[in-house]
């Protein structure tokens, strides 16, 4: 979201107005009293709340008018069900909706699909989480959350790391006035390792004692993916010809590994 930015939806935000508490209470007597342009003004008055709100979502790489909007949902369902008998700001009320409307649709348009039981299972060890969290004083254990839900420490590891967001390999972990440095910078590259490169030539090595049709079956098959019936079609002989050459071609390739 740009920060000078005025406009947002169509809503010129410099010129929002903001209702005073006794100004809030009198809007929502006559909502409930049945007037129905009371709950134009209390979301009129409230929109200052989800601009607000959005700000925490600002590093998300979302469109900040599509938030916007999806915070405006759970502001109006925050106005709709929000009891004056309560004694509670409107707004303590109403951001939590607002952020709980905006987190469902950043889950439901997430790319990386998870599925709805592995969902269930990771917000219900949210909420024990912070259950535990205060009757303990401390956070609890991996085990402690699994044990209350009544499955195992997987499941609970499992379906947390799947409701992760997905982090970019150019997300910034660290400056201090010089260059930054990513997420990319902190990973290692196994092939770059000694290992690798001794597979490799050995392999290489290994295929060369083969013979040219020997050489041909391994790559059709292991580097092209293609199926025994597939090669056998290809080089005009039967599948189970192609069975035999390539069991013996790899049982002649270990002899150098």
């Amino acid at each position: 979201m740009a920060r000078n930015k005025v406009e947002i939806s169509g809503v010129d935000t410099s010129k929002l107005p903001v209702l005073t508490n006794e100004q809030m209470r009198e809007l929502f007597r006559a909502l409930q009293a049945g007037d129905r342009s009371a709950r134009e003004k209390l979301v009129n008055g409230n929109l200052r709340l989800v601009l607000s709100v959005i700000q925490r979502f600002n590093n998300r790489g979302e469109n900040a008018n599509d938030l916007f909007q999806v915070g405006c949902i759970g502001l109006m369902k925050a106005i709709d069900n929000f009891d004056l008998g309560q004694n509670v700001k409107f707004s303590t009320y109403a951001v939590p909706m607002i952020i709980g409307e905006i987190r469902r649709y950043l889950r439901d348009n997430n790319p990386i699909r998870v599925s709805r039981s592995l969902r269930d299972i990771a917000y219900k060890a949210l909420q024990v989480r912070d259950s535990l969290t205060n009757r303990f004083s401390r956070e609890p254990t991996v085990m402690e959350i699994a044990e209350a839900m009544g499955v195992s420490k997987e499941e609970v590891v499992f379906a947390l790391d799947a409701i992760q967001d997905p982090v970019s390999l150019f997300e910034p972990i660290y400056q201090d006035g010089g260059d930054p440095i990513y997420v990319m910078d902190q990973l290692s590259d196994d092939r770059q390792k000694d290992l690798y490169w001794v597979e490799k030539i050995s392999l290489r090595e290994a295929m060369n004692k083969l013979n040219d049709r020997e050489k041909m079956i391994l790559s059709m098959r292991f580097f092209e993916g293609k199926t025994q019936m597939e090669v056998a079609e290809e080089i005009g002989i039967s599948q189970a010809q192609v069975s035999r050459l390539e069991k013996a071609a790899i049982q002649q390739m270990q002899k150098y590994i």
